[in-house]
């Protein structure tokens, strides 16, 4: 018989250089058992790639480069397809599978699989290529905390080991995947911060961040390109967080704008800094040769102030590095989101909750207390209301928590027409529940509307 045992290989996806970052953290913490190879497998999912830097181009990452024996780029892979929109149809993917065989030379090997978004393209198309390769699904951001955005075929789902989560919210329960018995598993929090040490500490990245001690950091997501607010209401976002940060005795700012978004959000920042007799610095191509994680910032520049919409960045603020936090736009995107499902939900959600408006003075100095118990059974009440069909078991702590919670404050994270459409307490009651739909009613309603507005001129 032969004593030759089969090789292990094990496959990292990322699309971002802060998904790079958690798994560099992972595996300095042990996370990941031994294996013969580890295969970093980057993926740009920007919506025109060719003008957006992969993570193996990002500054920073020659320091991550080390934890990983090759790096593959899955665009190169699948081109002229884009990594967001492609997947093997089901015919196809025994063929796919042993081309990806031979052109990563896996040979035989037994695959292991550790992917982001398993909901989505490209990490769905990889799990379903590897047919019956275990899974662990990783999280950069406060997603995770939300529930799984669409189902999953359990052929994919059961195969899911594991949750792998940074710490953002201690105490707070992530409810990604728990429909397959997935269990969570923190990343720890000081691997990750010697990780971002690593990154801020490169030659690559020393040389190119500005030497501005102290600012208020303003952070740009591009949200109208998500399609969640419009262009212009998104510029007046970024004047609300300067106009906010100068109100409240900062002087010197930086914007740290999206990669991706228009350069003329930038010249309107620089007039209005002008005007409030600001020092503003734009962390755009003409500072920056490429983007930088905003916890690079972090380090290097300890800003009196981060101000953002719902980044995850202003959560890795607070909860890694005891900076002041605040937030704007938040109750504006809770009532505008769409469908209720949209996944962007419960992020905005714990921002709104865990973070201070910037109007609010405890933007400079306070933390915005609530209680872990509190925050679960509220993100436990907004995931089902967002899928009930993926999370029937949650309906029962729902409905505790609507009967018992709804306040003015908490109000603006559910709606009450998704609450009657579902029977939960705070929707119309079901003997009235005809109103909405009445023609007559909605004639009138439109009718005190109009009155409203000609009394309020």
């Amino acid at each position: 018989m032969s004593s030759s045992r089969t090789r292990t290989t094990q496959i990292f996806l990322a699309s971002t250089l802060y998904g790079a970052a958690t798994l560099a953290a992972a595996l300095d913490a042990g996370a990941f058992a031994d294996a013969d190879r580890r295969i970093l497998l980057v993926s740009n999912n920007a919506a025109i790639p060719e003008t957006t830097p992969a993570v193996d181009a990002m500054p920073g990452f020659d320091a991550l480069r080390g934890r990983f024996d090759d790096v593959v780029s899955w665009n190169e892979t699948i081109a002229p397809f884009h990594p967001s929109g492609w997947a093997p149809r089901p015919d196809d993917v025994p063929l796919w599978e042993r081309h990806l065989r031979l052109a990563w030379g896996l040979g035989d090997d037994t695959v292991e699989l550790a992917i982001e978004s398993i909901q989505v393209n490209p990490a769905m198309a990889i799990a379903q290529m590897f047919t019956g390769a275990p899974i662990d699904v990783y999280a950069d951001g406060l997603m995770s905390y939300g529930p799984t955005r669409n189902k999953i075929d359990p052929l994919t789902g059961t195969r899911v080991r594991r949750l792998l989560h940074l710490d953002l919210v201690p105490g707070l329960k992530p409810l990604l995947l728990t429909e397959f018995g997935v269990v969570p598993e923190v990343v720890p929090t000081e691997a990750f911060l010697t990780v971002l040490g690593e990154l801020a500490d490169a030659h690559d990245v020393v040389g190119s961040v500005p030497s501005v001690q102290a600012p208020a950091l303003l952070l740009g997501q591009y949200l109208s390109a998500l399609g969640l607010i419009s262009a212009a209401e998104e510029e007046k976002l970024h004047l609300r967080m300067m106009r906010g940060a100068v109100e409240l005795g900062h002087t010197r700012l930086v914007f740290k704008p999206h990669p991706t978004a228009p350069a003329q959000w930038s010249r309107a920042m620089e007039a209005e800094a002008e005007k409030l007799g600001a020092e503003l610095t734009v962390l755009d191509s003409g500072v920056l040769t490429a983007p930088v994680l905003a916890e690079v910032l972090y380090r290097r520049m300890r800003p009196a102030l981060v101000v953002g919409c719902f980044s995850t960045a202003l959560l890795t603020a607070s909860a890694f590095y005891g900076l002041p936090v605040a937030r704007v736009g938040t109750e504006m995107l809770l009532d505008r989101l769409s469908p209720f499902e949209n996944s962007n939900r419960v992020p905005v959600t714990l921002v709104d909750a865990l973070v201070p408006d910037l109007g609010d003075r405890q933007a400079v100095t306070g933390e915005k207390a609530v209680a872990p118990a509190e925050l679960n059974e509220l993100i436990t009440a907004v995931g089902f209301t967002m899928q009930p069909k993926i999370y029937p078991e949650l309906r029962p702590a729902a409905e505790r928590y609507l009967s018992t919670r709804l306040t003015a404050t908490t109000w603006r994270y559910f709606k009450r027409k998704r609450l009657t459409s579902l029977g939960l307490p705070g929707g119309v009651p079901a003997q009235f529940a005809f109103l909405p739909r009445n023609a007559a009613v909605r004639k009138v309603a439109r009718r005190a509307k109009s009155l409203r507005r000609v009394v309020l001129r």
